[in-house]
């Protein structure tokens, strides 16, 4: 289900979002060059981990809010709901 995407208006804050989150990462992988401790690298792990939950949900009420609210308005709400609930659940794992 190929929509148009809704998120545009967030879309510079995503971008900003995910740039951090790509120094985080580069950050871990340096920490495990330099063999530093395991705990302080599970610390980076989980703030890597939270920040690209948050950017998720970002697009998650994006997409609710404009493609989900935009098929319940045109009577293929129970479609755009499955695929909701489909996207939902691969994201909580």
């Amino acid at each position: 289900m190929a929509e148009p995407i809704h998120y545009v208006r967030d879309k510079e804050r995503l971008l900003e979002r995910l740039r951090k989150i790509e120094g985080q990462v580069r950050g871990i992988h340096r920490m495990v060059e330099n063999d530093r401790y395991c705990v302080d690298i599970l610390a980076q792990i989980a703030a890597v981990r939270s920040a690209l939950n948050r950017v998720g949900l970002i697009l998650l009420e994006s997409h609710t809010r404009g493609c989900v609210a935009r098929s319940i308005r045109e009577d293929h709400g129970d479609e755009a709901i499955e695929e909701l609930m489909t996207v939902l659940f691969k994201f909580i794992k």
